[in-house]
């Protein structure tokens, strides 16, 4: 049995003493994840960073101008900027943001110290300012204020080392309370794998968590390795990574080339990262850079690619669409909630741990549609279930409210989910989260639905939310996951505002 700890965002330092749930180990990694839109967002506040930069630049060369009372070029006089100067302005951001790129600042693997990352910043900002002034010369724009083009140079490095600096400190604010550490395999058995291991789990501000040892055929074991800590053979590495949610598989021991190509094969199909000691495949690494896992230099084998503009573009519609629907839905939340209070005793609002992306157990809310005392009743009707597999449906549920009817027609008692989707433990479309009781019975094909957030509706919801078939349900979820995209989502948000308008949804 694997175990999946209770890691909701935000809640991990209130919580130090989590309950701790025990599936079957079979689950992967999140192909919808923060980080990737952690690296749009970090892109964005550049850009509002160089924004903040121009205008301190604008006032300082104010002040030059005034205090020394001479003109400096020939559009000196002219404190405020013209059409031009936004031109360059727009250059001097896309040429940062290109040139941080490139030197993996919005990387969402941790790869180097702080201070390696602020000399990047600057080293990027110079390099910038390199463009911006060949631009300038390039295109004869005399007019453009040097001084102005110094001061917005120094300015956006200040500025944007202070953000690099406080976001850091939030990222190992995170990392210390066990949010968004990146699961860590490491394939080898030998005193380095050992000594690995150790400065990952002793360096939690390094953003990993290690899960255990994959070994190799053939190699000793390190008297310090406990053999509970080795996962399987590498042979396995299948069923470890969906197991373990492995994010990342890291080749601390020598394995043949010819082997480690395979490797890399499979990692590409799983959606993980694969990095080695440097050194141990010269003529595959030959113009990868050389990388920090702690004080160990690793060399990338396989950097997953992810997509990064959708999932952004996902993330921002969840927020926007959630925090929307609140504020125009709660005079009908009210109502509902009063209704569900008055008709039968208990609490408004019903509140179950659910499974999330990667196992995270999150409280799932919805208004109560049941009596009180409905999970006890649950026994005595399961030889009425009408579902195979694990699901669970009762036409006619006597444990249903007539409200709650109401309310599950019109899927009104999901609205409070929308508070799930802006707290970022759920998704306005992907598959349904699942009761730990149903996710205990899962098979390993079965855990493909928990490689991305949970929604309020998916595939299932709009195309078949009355077939009773498990395998039905199962192939959709999985469908979802493997041909995600932006534009899929808006496809399944128009037809599920057809199902809500004609009340199918009971």
């Amino acid at each position: 049995m694997a175990t999946f700890e209770y890691l909701r965002n935000g809640d991990a330092a209130k919580r130090p003493q989590a309950p701790v749930l025990q599936l079957p180990a079979t689950a992967r990694h999140t192909l919808i994840g923060p980080a990737t839109v952690a690296s749009v967002a970090m892109m964005a506040t550049d850009v509002v960073m160089i924004l903040l930069a121009f205008g301190l630049a604008l006032a300082l060369r104010v002040a030059v101008v005034a205090k020394i009372g001479t003109t400096v070029g020939a559009g000196a006089t002219h404190y405020w900027p013209a059409t031009i100067d936004f031109f360059f302005l727009g250059w001097f951001m896309l040429a940062y943001v290109l040139v941080a790129r490139r030197y993996g600042l919005y990387a969402t693997v941790p790869t180097g110290s702080g201070t390696h990352e602020l000399r990047l910043v600057i080293q990027g900002c110079l390099n910038a300012g390199l463009l911006l002034c060949g631009a300038l010369y390039m295109f004869h724009a005399e007019s453009i204020s040097r001084i102005l083009v110094m001061f917005l140079v120094g300015t956006a490095t200040a500025t944007l080392c202070v953000r690099r600096a406080v976001w850091r400190y939030s990222r190992h604010r995170q990392y210390e309370q066990g949010i968004e550490l990146r699961n860590v395999v490491v394939l080898g058995t030998n005193q380095l794998s050992y000594a690995l291991s150790r400065q990952i789990r002793d360096h939690r501000r390094l953003g990993y968590r290690f899960v255990g040892f994959v070994s190799a055929p053939g190699s000793p074991v390190s008297a310090e390795i406990a053999p509970d800590q080795i996962l399987a053979g590498v042979d396995k590495i299948r069923q470890v990574a969906r197991q373990h949610f492995v994010d990342e598989l890291v080749i601390a021991e020598f394995y043949p080339t010819e082997s480690a190509i395979r490797l890399v094969q499979d990692a590409r199909e799983l959606d993980i990262d694969v990095r080695a000691i440097s050194g141990y495949y010269g003529e595959l690494t030959t113009n990868a850079p050389v990388e920090y896992l702690g004080i160990f230099p690793v060399a990338p084998l396989h950097r997953r690619e992810p997509r990064v503009i959708g999932l952004f573009c996902k993330r921002l519609v969840d927020i926007v669409l959630s925090f929307l629907a609140l504020i125009v839905t709660a005079p009908l939340l009210l109502a509902v909630a009063i209704a569900v209070k008055l008709e039968s005793q208990g609490p408004i609002l019903y509140v179950s741990d659910r499974i999330g992306k990667r196992g995270r157990v999150f409280p799932c809310f919805k208004f109560r549609t049941m009596v009180n005392d409905a999970e006890k009743m649950k026994k005595d009707l399961t030889a009425l279930n009408e579902r195979d597999g694990i699901l669970f449906k009762v036409s006619n549920d006597p444990r249903v409210t007539h409200l709650g009817k109401f309310l599950r027609k019109y899927s009104l008692d999901e609205l409070p989910q929308f508070l799930n989707v802006l707290r970022g433990e759920m998704s306005i479309v992907g598959p349904r989260p699942p009761i730990a009781s149903e996710v205990e019975k899962y098979e390993l094909e079965h855990f493909r639905r928990l490689e991305v957030l949970p929604g309020l509706t998916g595939l299932w919801q709009v195309q078949a939310r009355h077939d009773p078939s498990f395998a039905k349900y199962i192939a959709l979820d999985t469908a979802y996951v493997e041909n995600w995209s932006f534009w899929l989502d808006l496809r399944i948000l128009v037809q599920t505002a057809n199902v809500v308008v004609r009340g199918t949804g009971a």
